[in-house]
């Protein structure tokens, strides 16, 4: 037995599973959440509450991400870019990543009922079925709306760490709700545009498989518009202020130009840049809601 290999063997297998879990993915979600328990708290949140929360959220995004890796790996193994994923690539089997799944979903559920409340567990469970079941197996295969319908589960996040501090969900906690929702079509619809050959291969009926580039960067651009409006919510209810809004405005406008653009002019490599600034939005965006939260103007 070659002893020198097994530590390299071991890494291996870890990062497999770790590659498993979608981290960039899944720390978007994390980012999300954390800023939802900071805008739900008046000063700064509960030690407990802040590890316990984030560190249960994350587990079950995690199982949930491996959860859709599994359920996908026959798709996953005809796109190009997922090919090299644990399952597709033989480097785990589906029992290892049942497992796997079911330990860290069962512990990020456990420490959510038992550090934080038992709304949070339930609202993360109902998030990772309808990730896991609702989108991956039912509508990704059957409806081009599938992101559209089964982002509601992406938008959960922000919601899952308000009831963490609060322990209900509010109307502050569904305006960030509804930011993630308006910005998944655009967000993802950049990515398929670019990627709509895999995603032919694969028999999945994205948009732009279904009804065309035309229609679908069309599309781009008037929810790119919707999320411009609902961005401004918060400050229109008083839950933000004037730091906020001129983030959001710029933000915005930056994300509407990308969308135009696409509209208009398009091209590969604009959309794989408007999907990376999609991102990069998102992430800007709730970190003004956040700094405007504890620096009010």
């Amino acid at each position: 037995m070659n002893t020198q290999a097994l530590p390299v063997g071991l890494i291996q297998r870890a990062r497999a599973f770790y590659a498993l879990t979608k981290p960039r993915v899944v720390s978007l979600i994390v980012f999300t959440a954390v800023i939802g328990m900071f805008l739900a708290a008046p000063g700064m949140v509960e030690l407990r509450v802040l590890l316990a929360g984030t560190l249960g959220i994350a587990l079950v995004a995690g199982a949930a991400a491996a959860i859709n890796c599994l359920v996908e790996k026959n798709v996953d193994a005809l796109m190009l870019r997922t090919r090299w994923r644990p399952l597709p690539s033989g480097e785990l089997t589906t029992p290892q990543t049942l497992v796997f799944a079911g330990v860290i979903g069962g512990a990020g559920l456990w420490l959510l009922h038992q550090q934080v409340n038992a709304l949070t567990m339930w609202l993360t469970l109902a998030t990772l079925v309808g990730y896991a079941v609702v989108y991956t197996v039912i509508l990704k295969p059957l409806t081009p709306q599938n992101i559209v319908i089964g982002g509601a589960s992406g938008a959960m996040p922000p919601v899952l760490g308000w009831t963490a501090v609060t322990g209900e969900v509010t109307t502050e906690a569904m305006l960030l709700f509804l930011i993630i929702f308006a910005w998944t079509p655009p967000h993802f619809w950049a990515l398929a545009l670019y990627r709509t050959e895999d995603y032919a291969r694969a028999g999945l009926p994205m948009l732009p498989v279904t009804h065309g580039a035309r229609y679908t960067r069309l599309q781009v651009l008037l929810y790119t518009l919707i999320l411009f409006g609902v961005s401004l919510l918060p400050f229109a209810i008083r839950m933000s202020g004037w730091l906020y809004l001129a983030a959001a405005l710029a933000l915005g406008a930056v994300f509407i130009g990308y969308a135009v653009r696409i509209h208009l002019a398009y091209s590969d490599h604009l959309a794989r840049r408007t999907f990376r600034y999609s991102i990069l939005y998102l992430a800007l965006l709730f970190a003004a809601l956040l700094v405007d939260h504890h620096v009010p103007l």
